[in-house]
C-alpha cells in the first residue's frame, strides 16, 4: 500500500514538472494543441526587434567601404571594338578603387556627337578623339584639360610616341596623348610572287623601285589578270607620298610637289598595272575584296588590315593566305621605315568632376601598360617598343617571315593630316581635287592649281 502511495506521487510530480517545462518551453498545452492557432496581431507581422548589439573590440570593427571614384568614358563601337574591355578590367587590377563607365556615341557622327554633348555640360571624364579636325574643333572650345604640367610631374616621356605628340600641338600646347596609332605598309601576296618568279619585296624599296616591281607582277588580262599594284580610293594613297620627305606638309597651301608622284600612279593607271579608279569608285570596291580574291600582288594599306587579314584567313573567306608586309615605300635619300599614320587618342574634360582620376586612367591606356594590352589584342599601340612588336608578332596567323616582323618598326612617322585648325575644309578641296585628276576630268596641272587657289582662300579667312 505504502508503495503503490509512493508511485502515485511520483506520477503526479513528473506531470508536474512536465507542464511547468512546457510553459517555459512556449508549448502549447495538450487541450490546445489540437486547435488552429490564432491570427497573429498586427504588432506580430513586422520583423522581429534586432537583438541588442554588443560592442565589439576597436580592432574588430568592420571597414566601412569607400564608394568607388566613377570616370565615364566617351567612345565609339563598343562591341566591335577588341580593347575596350581589356583595357577597363587591367586597369581595375591596379585601381579597383575606380570604376570606369563608358558611353558609346556610335563612329559615324562621333565628333559631332561629342563636340554637342560638352557643348550642354556633359560629365563625360575621358574623351577619346577620333582626327585630327575634330580635335582641332575641341581644343579651339576649350573643352580639353591641357596635360602639359600634368605630363611633368606624372613623368610620361613623350619620345615614347615617336614624334606624334610634336605633330598634335597647339599652341606649343598638348591637350591629348595617342594610344592607337595605324601606320601605312605594303601586303603582299607571296603565291604571286612565286608564280611570276620574282623575288619578295624588301623593306627598303624606293617608290620608283615600288613602281618597277608592280609591273613586274602585273599579268594576264579579263578576269584572270593579275595587278602588280592596288590603290585605294583615298586621297592618301597618292597624295601622301609627297610629304614622306618632311619638306612640305598637306596643309601648306600649294601643292605643286605632289606632280611626280600623280604622274607615277597615273601612268600605272594607263598601263593596266592597277585598277581604274573610276570604276572602283562606281562600284564601290573595296580594297579587301580585291586582296582576298588574289588579284593584286602588292596594296599599300593601313596596318589595321593585319589583324583584318588574319581573321579573314582564318574563317576562309581570304584566298590570299600565303601573304606577308614590308616597309612602305619610300621617296629616294629618305630612311626606310619613314611613313604615314593616324593616331587615336585620349583626352580629358576640362571640366571633369574626378580630373584626377581621369587623367590618371589617361596614363595608364596611353603608357605602356595600355600599350601592351591593346597589342595582346592584334591591335597597334602608339607605343612600338620590343614587347609590344613582339606581341603582335606573336598572334596566330600573323606571318611568320623576319621581313613582316621586321616591317612593324618604324623610322618615323608623319601623320596623315596635321594639326591646323582649317583641316577640315582643306580636307574637303583636297579629296575634290584629287577625285577630279584620278578620273581625269581635270589635268594634274590644272588640279594642283586649283588646289593653291582654294586653299589658299581658306587659309587667309
Amino acid at each position: 500500500m505504502k508503495s503503490k502511495k509512493i508511485l502515485s506521487l511520483i506520477i503526479a510530480l513528473a506531470a508536474v514538472l512536465w507542464a511547468l517545462s512546457a510553459c517555459a518551453s512556449g508549448a502549447a498545452p495538450a487541450s490546445q494543441a489540437t486547435q488552429p492557432p490564432a491570427a497573429p496581431a498586427a504588432a506580430d507581422t513586422q520583423a522581429p526587434a534586432a537583438p541588442a548589439k554588443t560592442e565589439a573590440p576597436a580592432t574588430e570593427a568592420p571597414a566601412t567601404e569607400t564608394p568607388a571614384t566613377v570616370v565615364k568614358w566617351a567612345l565609339w563601337d563598343w562591341d566591335a571594338t577588341a580593347y575596350y574591355q581589356p583595357l577597363i578590367d587591367a586597369y581595375k587590377k591596379i585601381r579597383p578603387d575606380v570604376t570606369i563607365e563608358t558611353t558609346d556615341l556610335g563612329s559615324a557622327d562621333y565628333q559631332t556627337l561629342l563636340q554637342t554633348q560638352l557643348a550642354g555640360g556633359s560629365d563625360l571624364d575621358v574623351l577619346t578623339i577620333k582626327d585630327i579636325p575634330g580635335y582641332s574643333n575641341l581644343v579651339k572650345q576649350n573643352f580639353l584639360e591641357p596635360l602639359d604640367s600634368y605630363i611633368k610631374t606624372a613623368s610620361i616621356d613623350t619620345a615614347l610616341y615617336g614624334g606624334t605628340t610634336d605633330q598634335i600641338k597647339v599652341n606649343g600646347a598638348l591637350y591629348a596623348l595617342p594610344f592607337r596609332s595605324d601606320f601605312w605598309i605594303v601586303f603582299y601576296n607571296k603565291d604571286l610572287f612565286d608564280a611570276a618568279g620574282v623575288a619578295y619585296p624588301s623593306n627598303d624599296m624606293s617608290i620608283s623601285q615600288y613602281d618597277a616591281l608592280a609591273r613586274q607582277l602585273t599579268s594576264g588580262d579579263g578576269p584572270d589578270k593579275i595587278y602588280g599594284n592596288h590603290y585605294h580610293t583615298w586621297r592618301s594613297d597618292v597624295q601622301l607620298f609627297g610629304i614622306l620627305d618632311g619638306k612640305n606638309t598637306i596643309v601648306d597651301g600649294t601643292y605643286d610637289f605632289l606632280k611626280p608622284y600623280y604622274e607615277t600612279i597615273l601612268k600605272q593607271q594607263d598601263d593596266g598595272i592597277c585598277m581604274d579608279y573610276a570604276s572602283l569608285k562606281t562600284a564601290s570596291t573595296h580594297y579587301s575584296g580585291v586582296f582576298y580574291n588574289n588579284q593584286v600582288a602588292m596594296m599599300n594599306m593601313g596596318s589595321w588590315f593585319i589583324a583584318t587579314q588574319i581573321q579573314k584567313v582564318e574563317s576562309g573567306e581570304s584566298l590570299s593566305k600565303n601573304w606577308g608586309i614590308v616597309k612602305y615605300p619610300h621617296p629616294d635619300g629618305v630612311p626606310a621605315g619613314t611613313t604615314l599614320g593616324t593616331i587615336t587618342s585620349l583626352a580629358v574634360n576640362s571640366s571633369s568632376g574626378v580630373k584626377d582620376a581621369a587623367l590618371d586612367f589617361l596614363k595608364f591606356v596611353t603608357g605602356p601598360d595600355g600599350a601592351s594590352v591593346i597589342a595582346d589584342t592584334g591591335t597597334i599601340p602608339a607605343i612600338k617598343n620590343d614587347d609590344v612588336i613582339a606581341s603582335i608578332s606573336a598572334i596566330p596567323g600573323f606571318p611568320q617571315d623576319q621581313n613582316s616582323k621586321d616591317a612593324l618598326f618604324v623610322t618615323k612617322t608623319y601623320l596623315e593630316m596635321p594639326m591646323h585648325d582649317k583641316s577640315s575644309e582643306i580636307e574637303t578641296v583636297l579629296n575634290e581635287e584629287h577625285d577630279s585628276i584620278m578620273t581625269y576630268n581635270k589635268s594634274i596641272d590644272e588640279a594642283l592649281a586649283s588646289m593653291n587657289t582654294r586653299i589658299a582662300e581658306i587659309l587667309a579667312k
